[in-house]
């Protein structure tokens, strides 16, 4: 993709966002009321309020519908494992989440601008054209990451019967669906991760007991040995990559 994939989502985002008089006749950002005695009153119309709270509700939204949440849940599940506290901070850990979903999601982000930003712009689709063109890849992204059973709860509690293959999955019943399972995927894999350091624990709080010092923490002597541990194995590559490659068609 030739152009920044920043600006690439930024796009997509404000796509989302649009309706259909915004791309046919602009919107409105101030009117002026004349109040009958020759004066002017400024008033914000009601979609640049609505278009106002979206937005602040946006960045949340988006994240939701890509591999960030399993990315961030595992990495916090991880820094409890090792047990050390605020290390690495949260500003390293959602960088880090960052970085990956957005080499992740680069395959759906090329689809998105090659596949509705660019014709939008290029004026040879329309605007619901480009909609439908621009959430098809993301659709696509999370059917292959939802588990079957998700979808056929989320299906059972909204009572729509019409649902027979995975294209006819509504878009509002597949993002809770994807949300549930990325949340299981991400306890699951934080499960794993835990193992190896809980065995440490349990051996050096075992090796204390039978030395009597009971009253010495296990965690500052396990810390050492946890963290040795993980940079032996290098951790950070095998975290990463298996996260990177967990993001297979299941």
């Amino acid at each position: 993709m030739s152009q920044p994939v920043f600006k690439s989502f930024l796009i997509v985002v404000s796509m989302l966002i649009q309706g259909s008089a915004w791309a046919q006749g602009g919107l409105p950002i101030v009117n002026m009321v004349d109040d009958g005695t020759g004066s002017t009153q400024y008033s914000l119309t009601l979609q640049l309020v609505a278009l106002m709270t979206v937005l602040t509700l946006l960045p949340s939204l988006m994240l939701m519908m890509t591999s960030f949440v399993r990315i961030i849940i595992v990495m916090s599940l991880l820094r409890q494992a090792l047990g050390t506290a605020q290390t690495p901070p949260n500003q390293v850990l959602l960088g880090l989440a960052l970085f990956l979903t957005i080499f992740i999601m680069m395959p759906v982000f090329s689809a998105v601008w090659d596949d509705a930003i660019t014709p939008y712009f290029d004026e040879s689709i329309g605007f619901e054209e480009a909609l439908l063109e621009a959430k098809a890849p993301f659709r696509t992204f999370m059917l292959n990451q939802t588990r079957e059973a998700d979808i056929a709860m989320f299906i059972e509690i909204a009572g729509n019967e019409d649902v027979t293959e995975p294209a006819d999955v509504p878009f509002t019943t597949l993002v809770p669906a994807f949300i549930t399972s990325e949340l299981k995927s991400a306890f699951a894999i934080g499960f794993l991760v835990y193992i190896p350091f809980v065995v440490i624990d349990l051996v050096v709080a075992s090796v204390l007991m039978s030395m009597g010092m009971m009253m010495l923490s296990p965690m500052m002597i396990s810390m050492p040995f946890k963290l040795m541990l993980f940079v032996l194995v290098d951790g950070w590559t095998l975290i990463v990559g298996s996260l990177t490659a967990s993001f297979a068609v299941l």
